[in-house]
């Protein structure tokens, strides 16, 4: 249809506004958003589209083979700590942060007389992950270090709040969390970085070993530390924020970016006592300078109470997680949009190779799961900000049932979230590489990159395995399924046009099953429950999802579009429909049919969905 998008007319998915070819985008911010949320959002998010399709994409390219050297001594053997990097990446860095990718979600941003919500910063970090994953990492944990703060500082760390969500580049500060150490990993109650009181400098002092430290020179890091006579595990960790300089030699505030672009390197003296042993050498995501950290005595401030940090971790988390699931989508959102280009311009055999059905098939199927990474994830982002803006606004009364059932729908979604959306990216990423041929293997064309980068993805902020098992502490700490069952029934009851019976009904049966699942689940032993952990996490997800896209289908039909009902169709068909045969004997034709609607983006008629569509000669 005419509404479509004909993805022949570019040469590859750069040098184009992600904003303006991401229509799934657009539609899940025009649901989660206030009216005026998006009328104040939707220029910016065109106009920072632009800059991530042109600027930052090519900065990205030549930063992936150019990345950020350390040189932890300086000519004299002295500690300096000092991370090289390029000029394209502070371009990169720049742009964003000025753009507000932070900044806006925390404070009142230009036009405005509140901040957006968290789902803001979250879809600018998506569009942003188009370009470069790598460089989302150190925007994530601004915003997750601002989070902490704005929920547990007393005021005492205002300088560095200020610097977090800093509009201006030379005031800014980013941040990082130095989480994982070589004997703990995951099981970070095995943490072993103490923290000393330094009587006669009154100040907090660190001592110890970080492992995997991303954002190596962060200006404002957080890292959990034990404290004296601290109970063992979980427990007794404290929360605390490192500078990258020496606080008493910084002169009037933190440390920014103006210091380090105005003064160049730090004098030995005025590096905080810690040492940057090395930087990984990683598969990807380059842009973010990831190594070993030595604490040697860093001053630090206690953020907040004692023995309180695990507490705040899971908060940064929340935020954490969510950043790497928008990645996973910006991720799969680019391969899909390099597939769609390559197909519609690569030909073999006298045809471009999209006119083929195994090609439209995959087409097809790409876009399908990127819809159902970005209802999934931008609802989740939907119930995170509605829980914080409910925390930060007067109205906001403990005990509240609304908001706590918020919360524990959100503990539930957002690690499945992480889970599900990482190992998508790296299917997706794979295959797109496989479109492409042997050009997509090559370092040259960026589908190498975006493989490289999903890698991580299932890696970072806890494994597969790790956040299943969160999802049962989920259900069995603060009965999460209560608001998970609450929200699938309201959304199928909004379901009444006939082009959905059949969907709506088999996603009702696998609701029905699974609240019987978890019933099971909930009286077996524990060896059991965590055996079938990963199945559930997965089941939750697509029975989730299944009710999402089908209410986002009944509103656009009432609308006049029946695009997402064939979406909606296709997604509850692959993933809680088992066909006889493998569907082989089915005769079933649809992604011929609907190869104009759900790949190019073409709207459709309510009235022809219960007729077969049409396939393209």
């Amino acid at each position: 249809m005419s509404d479509g998008i004909d993805h022949g007319q570019f040469a590859e998915g750069r040098h184009v506004n992600y904003w303006k070819l991401d229509r799934a985008l657009e539609r899940e911010l025009r649901r989660i958003y206030t009216d005026d949320e998006f009328e104040w959002a939707e220029s910016r998010l065109s106009e920072f589209g632009e800059i991530v399709g042109h600027t930052i994409a090519d900065n990205a390219d030549y930063i992936d083979d150019h990345g950020p050297e350390l040189e932890p001594y300086d000519k004299h053997g002295e500690v300096q700590n000092r991370v090289r990097y390029p000029a394209e990446q502070l371009e990169n860095e720049r742009l964003a942060y000025e753009m507000g990718i932070v900044s806006d979600s925390f404070e009142a941003p230009p036009g405005r007389e509140e901040p957006m919500p968290l789902s803001h910063n979250l879809a600018m970090q998506y569009l942003l992950c188009y370009a470069d994953p790598g460089f989302d990492c150190p925007v994530a944990m601004t915003a997750g270090a601002a989070l902490v703060l704005e929920k547990f500082d007393d005021g005492d760390l205002a300088g560095y709040y200020e610097g977090l969500t800093s509009r201006t580049y030379a005031d800014l500060l980013e941040g990082a969390m130095f989480l994982t150490e070589k004997q703990g990993g995951s099981d970070v109650g095995a943490n072993e970085t103490r923290a000393e009181w330094d009587q006669d400098e009154e100040c907090w002092r660190l001592y110890g070993e970080k492992w995997f430290c991303s954002n190596i020179d962060a200006e404002g890091t957080l890292a959990l530390a034990r404290t004296e006579d601290a109970p063992e595990g979980t427990q007794g960790l404290s929360m605390f924020l490192v500078p990258h300089a020496d606080p008493d030699e910084a002169g009037d505030g933190p440390y920014t970016k103006g210091d380090r672009l105005e003064d160049g390197p730090l004098a030995p003296d005025e590096v905080n006592d810690q040492l940057y042993r090395r930087l990984k050498d990683k598969l990807g995501t380059i842009a973010v300078p990831t190594g070993e950290v030595e604490f040697t005595g860093a001053k630090a401030h206690l953020v907040g109470e004692e023995e309180n940090g695990f507490k705040q971790m899971t908060e940064m988390l929340n935020v954490e997680r969510l950043s790497n699931a928008a990645a996973s989508c910006g991720i799969i959102g680019r391969v899909l949009l390099e597939s769609k280009i390559y197909a519609a311009n690569r030909e073999a055999f006298g045809e471009t190779i999209d006119q083929y059905p195994l090609m439209r098939a995959d087409l097809v199927d790409m876009a399908v799961d990127h819809e159902a990474a970005m209802a999934y994830t931008f609802e989740a982002a939907r119930l995170l900000s509605e829980r914080e803006r409910a925390e930060r606004g007067a109205d906001s009364a403990e005990g509240d049932t609304d908001a706590e059932d918020t919360y524990r729908l959100m503990r539930l979604l957002v690690p499945i979230a992480k889970a599900r959306t990482a190992r998508m990216a790296v299917d997706t990423a794979s295959y797109g590489m496989e479109i492409h041929g042997g050009n997509g293997y090559v370092n040259d064309f960026v589908t190498n990159r975006l493989l490289r980068d999903a890698q991580v993805l299932p890696i970072w902020e806890g494994t597969e395995n790790i956040l299943s098992l969160d999802v049962l502490r989920a259900l069995e700490r603060e009965d999460a399924h209560e608001p998970l069952f609450e929200a699938i029934e309201d959304r199928l009851e909004t379901v009444s046009h006939p082009a959905l019976a059949d969907a709506a009904e088999t996603v009702e049966a696998e609701y029905h099953d699974l609240a019987g699942a978890l019933a099971m689940l909930a009286g077996a032993d524990g060896e059991y429950a965590q055996l079938s952990a990963k199945r559930l996490a997965h089941y939750v997800f697509d029975v989730f999802t299944g009710a999402l896209l089908l209410k986002e289908a009944q509103t656009k039909l009432d609308d006049g579009n029946g695009r997402m009902a064939l979406v909606a169709r296709r997604f509850v068909a692959t993933e809680l429909e088992t066909p006889d045969a493998r569907g082989i004997a089915s005769g079933d034709r649809f992604a011929l049919e609907a190869f104009e609607p759900i790949v190019r983006g073409a709207s459709v008629d309510p009235e022809t969905l219960s007729e077969p569509m049409a396939a393209d000669d």
